[in-house]
This record gives structure tokens, C-alpha cells and sequence, in this order.
């Protein structure tokens, strides 16, 4: 057993990239592997299309119905008629 919790794996990545995100985590105080994993998971959450769609809505939900009615409208027109 290792000294991380979780799926241990190896990456290839160029030399500048490795310098410049090892020099980040130290600055930051966090250690490669929690750099890489907040990187990856924010990578996935941005582009996770449910994820996506979730911070949209909740977004949307704010606004007040009144004042945003057309836009609202015209802007689910537009969706439905993308192909996804």
C-alpha cells in the first residue's frame, strides 16, 4: 500500500508543462498529486455535458421570470432545435 489514498497512475506530460506545474504546487503548498487531481477534476467537471447543463440551470434560476421571459423563451427555442 502507498502513501496516497486512491488509483495510482502514470502520465506523460512535456518537460515545461512538469516545471511549470511543479513549480505551482509548491507555491500553492499542495503536492503534485493534488494538482494534477484538481486539474483533472475540474477539467471533467467542465466538460461533463450534465455538469454542464446543472450549472446552467442553476444559473438560470436565479433570474427573475418577469424581466427574462422573451430571452428565456426564445433561448429553449433555440436548444430544442439543436441537434445534440
Amino acid at each position: 500500500m502507498g502513501y496516497t489514498i486512491g488509483m495510482k497512475t502514470a502520465i506523460s506530460i512535456p518537460d515545461d508543462l512538469f516545471a511549470a506545474a511543479d513549480a505551482l504546487a509548491r507555491s500553492t503548498g499542495q503536492s503534485r498529486s493534488q494538482l494534477y487531481s484538481r486539474a483533472v477534476r475540474e477539467f471533467v467537471a467542465r466538460h461533463s455535458p450534465d455538469r454542464v447543463t446543472e450549472a446552467l440551470d442553476e444559473v438560470c434560476s436565479d433570474l427573475p421570470d418577469s424581466e427574462y421571459a422573451f430571452p428565456r423563451s426564445a433561448a429553449r427555442r433555440v436548444v430544442q432545435q439543436v441537434e445534440w
